[in-house]
């Protein structure tokens, strides 16, 4: 997809806890607002949260933050966010009995597209692009 539409919003750093999870989505909810992206807000919201605290929980790097960037599509917006590890997520189903790992099928789930890219320096970043519902796109 990354068909991006100019005016990304420039990256944000925040510290590897938990803490920063419920800023960045404060953040983003304010940037999807200013996008006119509100039928995708909530669905947008859960992709960052699920991303951030996967990097928060499994890519910390001492003395390295991680970085969220939201770059708008022609319909949608695409979420960012890298890291310094170079230990890549995988998409796998979790036994029913286990209390984690339902981060990434949740992302696959709610967003058009999602991956994980290389980045100049260590690191990765990983990605998820989501579109407006057919019928919002037509009044937008």
């Amino acid at each position: 997809m990354s068909d991006t539409c100019g005016g990304a919003f420039p990256l944000s750093r925040w510290r590897p806890t938990p803490r920063s999870v419920g800023q960045a989505r404060a953040e983003f909810q304010d940037v999807l607002n200013g996008w006119g992206l509100a039928p995708i807000e909530q669905a947008a919201l859960i992709v960052l949260s699920e991303l951030l605290t996967n990097a928060v929980r499994h890519a910390r790097v001492p003395g390295r933050e991680i970085e969220t960037r939201y770059l708008p599509l022609w319909r949608g917006v695409r979420i960012e966010v890298h890291d310094a590890s170079d230990a890549r997520p995988r998409l796998t189903v979790p036994a029913e009995d286990a209390t984690g790992g339902r981060g990434l099928p949740l992302v696959a789930a709610l967003s058009d597209a999602w991956g994980v890219a290389s980045r100049t320096g260590p690191g990765k970043i990983v990605w998820a692009e989501l579109t407006l519902p057919e019928r919002a796109q037509r009044t937008r």
